[in-house]
């Protein structure tokens, strides 16, 4: 099978066509941007300490509800990364390097249009994000400070979205780690500059972000519009075709509400943990922990599986697709198994690493087991979400998304009555098992349908 059926192999593009799948191509986007994304905690842990040196417990109070409203708001507009990658990849897999420009210039457009909107927005926002979070006095002064000065941000913070997807969606793990290194260490570096050493505290921290994301957004821009092939430049009439753009709005759409459930799975987490006491929430929050560190690496095979699945949709050569699957799931199983029975074996000494308070630590080691083993369960669901997003299935992903959730919220009316944690982080890890399974069943139809209509 041929990349197309009227050209040649030997006159496609560099990285069009067909191509063979190794553990080399797939560690080679994996591991950067593993790396990358391990970044980010090592960040939150740096301005945490930072305004932890000024000994106040409302600064670091106010930081941590301010990050929080970031946090939300900024996975609403996550789907300018996936997207982009899915789309950047097919083409990428065409040859079509006029499509993949004109990819990245509709995601540019809209991430800076939304991020501007942020900035106009902003009191409205943080409004909200006040009333909703709850902080009185100084408090709710610091969150106030942090969010005002970190707001600029929106525009770059966007705008390092679509440039990361475009970078992944060709593959180019190395450059994605550059830029997360770049962005995450000149925040970490202002942080302790402005916070610390010159006493700007909070609104210091927020401006470190502030320049970081800047400085990311215009040196990935740099990198990525260089390398353009001028002779392929897209038309505007190209970039704004309404059924492109159509195709683009739809995939955000069904990724942001996708994005949304699987919030909502991780807030029913914490509130229904609540309802067990402070210590429960407290232990359950240190052993979250675990699932994150497996998400690192996790997400990180999944980029390599959306690039390497979209390239193969792109250049309809379905033994790649084929091999990318079975061998980017080898990968995400075994180091999930391993990560698995690596925190049953010293789980108990991350947990006393990661807090002193002794009855936190005794009701952390009796549910343990329940999250080592998320890493297991959450396998197949990190590939899943990465194959439909380079396969641009948004629209099953979203339907397969709610499924689960529905799943879960029955399991939490049952399982937790009866078994109290026990059950909610039974819950849980149902809700990954069915989220991976549902999607993985769907799999042989729609690539069977893809690849046909592609011939």
């Amino acid at each position: 099978m041929t990349a197309s059926p009227t050209t040649p192999a030997e006159t496609l593009p560099e990285g069009a066509g067909p191509f063979h799948v190794t553990h080399r191509l797939i560690l080679s986007i994996a591991v950067p941007m593993t790396l990358g994304f391990l970044t980010t905690p090592l960040l939150g842990l740096v301005d945490t300490a930072v305004i932890g040196q000024l000994g106040r417990a409302e600064a670091i109070a106010g930081l941590a509800i301010g990050a929080l409203i970031f946090d939300l708001l900024f996975v609403t507009f996550n789907f300018l990364r996936a997207a982009t990658t899915g789309l950047v990849a097919q083409a990428y897999g065409r040859g079509d390097r006029a499509e993949e420009q004109a990819v990245f210039w509709r995601s540019l457009l809209i991430a800076l249009a939304a991020g501007t909107a942020m900035v106009v927005l902003s009191p409205l926002i943080l409004a909200v994000g006040l009333a909703v979070m709850g902080p009185q006095g100084e408090v709710a002064e610091v969150t106030r400070t942090y969010f005002l000065c970190r707001i600029l941000s929106g525009p770059a913070a966007l705008a390092n979205y679509a440039i990361l997807g475009f970078v992944l969606g060709r593959g180019e793990g190395t450059t994605g780690l550059l830029l997360q290194t770049l962005i995450n260490g000149i925040n970490i570096v202002l942080s302790i500059v402005l916070g610390l050493v010159l006493g700007w505290g909070v609104a210091g921290v927020a401006i470190a972000t502030v320049t970081g994301e800047v400085v990311g957004a215009v040196a990935g821009f740099a990198i990525v519009h260089r390398r353009f092939d001028r002779k392929g430049a897209p038309s505007w009439a190209r970039i704004f075709d309404r059924a492109r753009l159509r195709l683009l709005f739809a995939l955000n759409r069904d990724i942001m509400i996708r994005s949304f459930v699987l919030l909502s799975v991780f807030l029913l987490m914490t509130r229904v943990g609540a309802q067990s006491g402070p210590v429960t929430l407290a232990a359950n929050a240190v052993l979250m922990t675990i699932f994150m560190v497996a998400g690192y690496y996790l997400d990180g095979l999944a980029n390599a599986a959306e690039q390497l699945v979209g390239r193969a949709i792109g250049a309809r050569f379905r033994p790649a697709f084929d091999r990318a699957l079975r061998m980017t799931a080898l990968w995400s199983l075994g180091l999930a198994a391993a990560t698995t029975v690596l925190f049953l074996l010293v789980g108990r000494a991350v947990v006393d690493l990661l807090t002193t308070a002794e009855d936190v630590r005794a009701a952390a080691y009796v549910y343990l087991p329940w999250a080592a083993v998320t890493a297991m369960t959450g396998a197949l669901a990190f590939l899943m979400d990465g194959v439909f997003i380079g396969a641009t299935w948004s629209r099953d992903m979203r339907n397969m998304m709610i499924a689960a959730f529905l799943c879960y919220g029955v399991a939490l009316l049952v399982l937790v009555p009866a078994f109290g944690n026990h059950g909610l982080w039974a819950s849980l890890n149902l809700f990954l098992v069915l989220r991976g399974v549902f999607l993985f069943a769907l799999v042989p139809r729609r690539s069977a349908q893809t690849f046909r209509a592609a011939q």
